[in-house]
């Protein structure tokens, strides 16, 4: 689907982490919005349009040479020299806990992202967006059951995990951050609630719906990943924000229960900051709608039936 905008300009992308679960949709959804993307990761993304490149983001030698890379043989033709990217959008990561040992989780992915905003940073790229994630506010991966400060969660919140994953986004922030105030350009992070491809909506809403409280520790938040690849997009296309960071997820809970009542039930001690639409998202997507223009395209509701 194309988004009207006022405009659009086609952009020449560095996409980290393009054949993840996330990254193969917001790859798709950039190629379909006219978008040059050239995917670096450790595997290559079989979709046509997508030029590949196998790096490791945690060698900085690779990374500074992919970003100076011919993006396929196409470009060779003009005699001009390597293009320059206009944008780096980077997704590589370790993406969650108990995949590898903590402190390689949390080497790969801060080691990673430094290696990546550095190099786009001295290479003049004046647009970077980062795939930070929900498990910064430090439930998602907590020991026990934890409750957040207050609902609903937004950007301004005081991040808190005790766990090496989120640990490693909220460093990957404040690196962004520390680069973003020495270079002036703009670097977005984003904080990718719990990512459902379209498949996963028939296969896991229903037990959702069943038993809420297996999504306590999301806070019952997802993000469409074809939603998110709309997301990455106004991004690339909202400049001059400096460092940002966004809640990405979508506009209502993956619940039936009403918002109020679905606080009050699963997070029963915590305070409410504002109130709630009825079913308003407790992981709050209010500033991509404000300052971004996001607009949900794909709410569980188009997918999944129910009584409730």
């Amino acid at each position: 689907m194309s988004l009207a905008t006022n405009s659009i300009t086609t952009k020449r992308v560095l996409f980290t982490g393009g054949s993840g679960k996330a990254g193969k949709h917001a790859v798709a959804y950039l190629l379909d919005q006219g978008h040059r993307v050239m995917n670096v990761d450790l595997v290559a993304l079989n979709r046509p349009g997508v030029d590949n490149l196998i790096a490791d983001i945690t060698d900085s030698g690779q990374v500074f040479n992919a970003m100076s890379s011919y993006a396929g043989f196409d470009e060779l033709e003009p005699g001009n020299g390597v293009p320059q990217f206009d944008a780096v959008v980077h997704f590589a990561a370790v993406p969650r806990i108990l995949i590898n040992p903590d402190n390689e989780t949390f080497r790969v992915n801060t080691i990673g992202t430094y290696n990546v905003i550095e190099a786009a940073v001295k290479l003049g790229i004046k647009k970077i967006i980062i795939a930070s994630s929900e498990t910064t506010y430090g439930v998602c991966f907590s020991d026990g059951k934890t409750n957040p400060r207050s609902l609903p969660l937004e950007e301004d919140y005081d991040v808190d995990p005790m766990d090496s994953y989120g640990l490693s986004k909220v460093v990957n922030e404040v690196t962004a951050r520390s680069f973003q105030r020495r270079s002036g350009f703009d670097i977005y992070a984003l904080r990718i609630g719990n990512v459902i491809e379209p498949h996963e909506y028939a296969d896991l809403f229903p037990a959702y719906f069943e038993n809420p409280e297996v999504r306590r520790r999301n806070v019952f938040c997802y993000i469409d990943a074809r939603d998110l690849g709309q997301i990455v997009h106004r991004c690339l296309e909202k400049d001059g924000l400096g460092f940002q960071i966004f809640n990405a997820g979508n506009n209502d809970n993956s619940a039936t229960i009403p918002s109020k009542d679905l606080a009050h039930q699963y997070f029963p001690d915590v305070p409410l900051s504002r109130e709630l639409d009825t079913h308003e998202a407790l992981y709050s997507n209010r500033k991509i709608r404000d300052v971004l223009g996001f607009e949900e395209q794909h709410n569980w509701r188009k997918y999944v039936s129910t009584t409730h």
